[in-house]
């Protein structure tokens, strides 16, 4: 059983609650939490604690990103490489700009 759904069990039985409210609350509160960190630099979860996105983190992964572009299209301009080795290159390329796309706007 996943750890999430041992919590709500264990959460609905103490507070008598059914799991299905419990779930639906949970998964409303991540999700708006996950969408406010499109806006927003910090997030704080009451009783939790606080999330804080890092700029200097941020442009290090853009680079690294950055570095697997040039690293993966090395690897696409090789006439000798195997037709699934271009394959899986090109599903790494398509992760990696979405990935790039993602954090773009985060970036000052």
């Amino acid at each position: 059983m996943p750890l999430k759904e041992h919590l709500i069990k264990q959460l609905s039985l103490k507070l008598n609650i059914p799991e299905k409210i419990l779930t639906s609350v949970i998964n409303f509160q991540f999700t708006e939490a996950l969408n406010a960190t499109t806006h927003h630099n910090s997030i704080e979860l009451s009783g939790f604690g606080k999330f804080v996105f890092s700029q200097t983190k941020a442009h290090k992964q853009m680079e690294k990103y950055n570095a697997q572009l040039k690293a993966y299209n090395i690897l696409l301009n090789d006439p000798l490489s195997p037709e699934e080795l271009i394959r899986n290159t090109l599903l790494r390329i398509n992760t990696t700009n979405k990935n790039i796309e993602h954090l773009k706007p985060k970036l000052k």
